[in-house]
């Protein structure tokens, strides 16, 4: 590691079951999206998708908020994100992390539900805890797991079920994407060195000998 990090130790801190985790409350629209147009503000009953300017973030030690939506703007510098990405930004404002809000030029919207994909969340939950990770059952569950949260937005056309909602699969992305950001974040701020951030679910930090971040906070395997 370079020097200038001084003394400390490597540590990698994994959270298990982020994409399930991320069900548990995700705002979901579970009827159609309207186009809802511009917006001067974010409504909080709502849910759906959003074209937004790309906030300004000038935090050496940790990545932009929106991760690598980033890089996926339009001419004009503007991006779609989900719900959990307005309320993390939200958030941020709050917290003084952020000036402002970005403007928000377009919106499909419908009316908000936190709670619709719970029992998928509580069901997938239990059989993990009933399961020894490793073992073959425990893998089975983990590919059917994956084969039903990418049904929501499928590779193929012929694939599609009755469940085709792209925007419910990249609003579950987002949430566990949020959670997992926000989970390295606490513990920059507390002195820490953010060395990698994976996808959903790995973080490496450089942490100060006998120091290391908040095990229980972070649910490190």
């Amino acid at each position: 590691m370079p020097d200038s990090f001084g003394d400390g130790v490597m540590c990698l801190i994994e959270r298990n079951g982020s994409y399930p985790s991320a069900c548990s409350d995700v705002p979901l629209a579970p009827n159609k999206l309207l186009h809802t147009g511009p917006l001067d503000a974010f409504d909080k009953t709502k849910a759906g998708i959003y074209l937004i300017d790309i906030p300004e973030w000038n935090r050496p030690d940790m990545p932009h908020p929106l991760g690598r939506i980033i890089e996926r703007s339009d001419d004009q510098g503007r991006v779609w994100v989900t719900t959990p990405h307005i309320k993390q930004l939200e958030k941020l404002v709050r917290e003084g992390h952020l000036d402002a809000m970005p403007t928000i030029h377009d919106s499909w919207t419908g009316k908000a539900n936190e709670s619709l994909f719970k029992p998928f969340y509580v069901a997938a939950r239990q059989a993990r805890i009933e399961l020894v990770v490793g073992g073959d059952p425990y893998k089975a569950y983990k590919t059917r797991l994956s084969i039903a949260l990418r049904l929501l937005w499928p590779n193929r056309q012929e694939q599609r079920s009755p469940f085709w909602r792209p925007d419910w699969r990249m609003s579950m992305v987002a949430e566990a994407s949020v959670r997992h950001w926000t989970m390295a974040f606490k513990p920059v701020q507390e002195g820490h060195k953010l060395i990698a951030l994976g996808n959903v679910d790995a973080a490496v930090f450089w942490t100060p000998p006998r120091h290391v971040p908040d095990r229980d906070r972070l649910r490190r395997s």
